[in-house]
Order: C-alpha cells, then sequence, then structure tokens
C-alpha cells in the first residue's frame, strides 16, 4: 500500500534526543546503527508512524530553523486533547493551536500534537 515508510530528521545528538522522543511523546526504539565515521542512526515507531532521528559526525549544530528549505513543522495525528498536562508533567514548553498544541524537540524542530476526532 502507498504511503510515507518513515520520516528522518537530523539532530545535533541522538543521545538527548531518542529519550526526550521515548519519554515525552511515547516512543519506542526499534534500531540503532553506529557507522564508523558516519552517521549513527535511531529508528523508532510511535504516534502511528516510523521517524528515524540521524546524527551525522560533522553535522551543523546551528539551531533549527523552520524559515530555511527543509521541513517546517511536522504534524502527528494523535486521539486525544491529555497531551498538554503530559508535556507540562515534562516541563516542555508548548502553546495552544485551534487543531491541538504545538511543541519544539530538544533541537528545537517545531513538532505539532493535531487531535484528530476518532469516527466510528
Amino acid at each position: 500500500m502507498p504511503g510515507v515508510q518513515h520520516i528522518a530528521l537530523t539532530v545535533t545528538d541522538v543521545d538527548r534526543s531518542v529519550p526526550w522522543y521515548e519519554r515525552v511523546l511515547g516512543f519506542t526504539t526499534e534500531s540503532r546503527t553506529d557507522h564508523a565515521d558516519g552517521p549513527s542512526t535511531v529508528r523508532l515507531r510511535g504516534l502511528g508512524v516510523t521517524l528515524t532521528l540521524v546524527q551525522y559526525p560533522d553535522g551543523s549544530h546551528a539551531p533549527f530553523d523552520e524559515c530555511r528549505p527543509g521541513l517546517d513543522h511536522l504534524v502527528f495525528s494523535v486521539a486525544d486533547r491529555t497531551w498538554p498536562d503530559r508535556l507540562a508533567e515534562y516541563g516542555v514548553a508548548h502553546t495552544d493551536t485551534p487543531d491541538g498544541v504545538a511543541l519544539r524537540d530538544p533541537d528545537g524542530i517545531r513538532l505539532v500534537l493535531a487531535v484528530t476526532p476518532v469516527t466510528a
């Protein structure tokens, strides 16, 4: 079936980002590959998607900027509106949006948790 196979995000430190995605958003690590003189990649599963976090050894440590060409933000569909409580529990700054909540990961990548109504 056609669709998105996975999403890969470049991060500055997988050892910082992976626990954040697991703890805050409930992802589970499926695999990790560390290449000698190459990138470290960690594949996570959660919120109905496979997410790969990639850290390049000589990658830029410039802060994320959605105004540059590339990713603007990533939206995850969620079934309920309890996320603000969970984010507050972990001290994650967030703002309400008409559809859910917006937040940033440890590298400043903008994420949105959009409430998708459950249909019968």
